[in-house]
């Protein structure tokens, strides 16, 4: 699954928030530490680990959340959190435990701890509770663009399929569907005309995308990216033109997969359309 990152201020400070579809965010342990050591944040990271109360909460979190966690390794933890010498990396609690609420990834860029919203804020409570504070506004704002883009993705959606639905069906009933025929044969024609631009765009037909995704609700177009929906907007303009110039289904797939995969890649390039959503953040950010 893709990850998407984000970065959020707190004091001037960047924290950068990792997000998966559908799952919690990741928030970096390491840049919040560097508000407290911008040189060794490993190390005030190290500290707040090897704390006694720091292992039960973190143990605590993974029994509620993790199935596969180890509960004999996390005792053995506690009990040796009271020694002077004792220290523990956020890698050897990962390997021991089978933990997942904190996870270690490498890389000069990107790289370091990150650990479920929910540590990541008790932590930035130990570093400093004002400054947790500013984590928690910040992400807050984060989230609240994140819900707007999404509306906005939403309401781009439906002003398309509204402006074209008409226009596709008219030319189906026009000059496709016999007279006499039932509502269900009727219903037959139009999705079968739905599956050529599904076809065209993305490769398969509606019953196969719910095939392959039985769990998942709505349908392939409720997840088509912005480019994918400006792209079927077009080719339910063309459809109808070459519904309405006789043109054979198999020949009209043809084209509209042509014109798709062009169209998607000006699109692709297209600074207008990515900076749709730059826009909003924009004027998100100045708001706030």
């Amino acid at each position: 699954m893709k990850e998407i990152k984000s970065t959020i201020h707190a004091k001037d400070t960047p924290i950068s928030v990792i997000s998966n579809v559908g799952k919690d965010d990741y928030i970096s342990l390491t840049d919040i530490a560097r508000y407290k050591n911008p040189e060794e944040p490993n190390v005030v990271v190290a500290n707040w680990m090897r704390i006694r109360s720091t292992i039960e909460f973190l143990g605590l979190w993974e029994q509620f959340n993790n199935p596969d966690f180890k509960p004999l390794e996390f005792e053995g933890f506690k009990i040796e959190s009271g020694a002077n010498a004792f220290t523990l990396s956020p890698q050897k609690w990962i390997k021991s435990t089978g933990a997942i609420g904190i996870v270690s990834k490498s890389g000069r860029y990107g790289g370091g701890t990150f650990a479920h919203k929910d540590i990541a804020f008790e932590f930035a409570s130990w570093v400093s509770p004002e400054f947790k504070l500013y984590v928690i506004q910040d992400y807050q704002r984060l989230k609240q663009s994140e819900a707007f883009r999404n509306s906005l993705d939403w309401s781009v959606k439906r002003l398309l399929s509204k402006a074209n639905y008409r226009i596709h069906t008219d030319a189906v009933k026009t000059n496709l569907i016999p007279q006499n025929l039932s509502k269900q044969q009727i219903g037959f024609i139009y999705a079968e005309e739905a599956d050529v631009l599904n076809v065209a765009l993305f490769g398969k037909t509606a019953a196969e995308w719910r095939t392959e995704n039985p769990k998942t609700k709505g349908n392939m177009r409720d997840y088509a990216t912005i480019e994918q929906l400006l792209v079927l907007s077009n080719l339910e303009n063309h459809n109808a033109r070459f519904i309405e110039e006789g043109i054979e289904q198999r020949e009209r797939l043809l084209r509209l997969r042509d014109i798709a995969v062009a169209q998607l890649q000006l699109l692709t390039d297209n600074k207008s359309v990515r900076q749709l959503g730059e826009l909003e953040q924009k004027h998100l950010t100045e708001k706030s």
